[in-house]
């Protein structure tokens, strides 16, 4: 089985190779030579089974059980890439925003949004409310948006009422209403002062103070 480092202690699936015996005739004083092939087995699990490598610094295994009981299956993901779109065509629905920021079909989104600040627009689906955010300096709209996939709300006053308490004050799911969008980008270099002057401008231009989700 060869099994491919997938980042910290996570190894997936690569393929399986049956050895078939030494080829004697070729060996020599320096090396021994198997003859292996491909085989199909566990085909529809390559690139996907995802297990923990307990010792980075070992590079391979026997094959006992003792040993594969040391290897836990932490993941059996989909085959497929999910393409990034583009900044403008970003549409986010809760679930998908929290697939997007674990999921490693969505790694390419990943790349993208940790790269940029940006205005970001909140839609309530069940309302047609919207909230207005930015993710400047360092946190960059990945990390912004990493917040609410673990929450529901990101600490703001009006989406942490809808995300987490009904009138009668239960933990509600809410959030599974929230379509996340962008407005606009910039670069990781552009000044927190020309983002909150956008930031400030949507708020206006959306009306999100009067009859939206901002509350400043």
């Amino acid at each position: 089985m060869i099994l491919v480092a997938d980042g910290q202690r996570r190894s997936r699936l690569s393929g399986i190779f049956e050895n078939r015996g030494e080829a004697a005739a070729e060996r020599n004083e320096a090396c021994r030579f198997f003859d292996l092939r491909p085989t199909e087995f566990l085909a529809p699990l390559h690139d996907r089974l995802v297990i923990e490598w307990d010792n980075p610094r070992s590079w391979h295994r026997s094959g006992t059980s003792a040993s594969a009981a040391r290897m836990p299956v932490l993941e059996i993901a989909d085959r497929d890439k999910v393409p990034f779109p583009g900044f403008d065509g970003v549409l986010l629905p809760y679930h998908q925003l929290r697939d997007i920021v674990d999921g490693p079909r969505y790694a390419d989104w990943r790349a993208a949004l940790s790269e940029v600040q940006g205005i970001y627009l909140i839609t309530d689906s069940s309302n047609g409310k919207q909230y207005v955010g930015k993710a400047d300096g360092t946190e960059r709209i990945l990390g912004r948006w990493t917040v609410y996939a673990r929450d529901g709300h990101g600490g703001n006053v009006a989406l942490r009422e809808l995300a987490h308490h009904s009138a009668a004050g239960t933990k509600t799911d809410h959030a599974r209403h929230f379509v996340f969008s962008l407005l606009r980008v910039f670069g990781p270099s552009t000044p927190s002062s020309e983002v909150d002057a956008a930031e400030a401008h949507y708020k206006e231009a959306l009306m999100t103070r009067s009859f939206g989700l901002n509350r400043n």
